[in-house]
């Protein structure tokens, strides 16, 4: 097998798994507050201590992936030009 043709099928591999990521599971972990939520931090005694609810996930703990948010802009613009009145 050669060189280019191993890359093309790695390449490829990857990209069919997320994919089937994207299809199974469409929310990952927020990369912000790693699926917490909030931010934590510590109090004068250094014991851990929830914080400020995440802005970036709005205090859910889950953000879209990108490939999923891909598909759904794909899928939005595709109804919209074939929608027949």
């Amino acid at each position: 097998m050669t060189p280019v043709l191993l890359a093309i099928t790695l390449i490829l591999g990857v990209t069919l798994c997320y994919i089937a990521v994207c299809a199974a599971s469409p929310f990952g972990n927020c990369r912000k507050c790693n699926g917490w939520g909030f931010a934590m931090k510590t109090d004068r005694k250094g014991r851990m201590k929830r914080g400020k609810d995440c802005r970036r996930c709005k205090a859910t703990g889950k953000r879209i992936r990108v490939g999923r948010w891909l598909y759904n802009r794909w899928a939005r613009i595709y109804r919209a030009g074939t929608h027949t009145p």
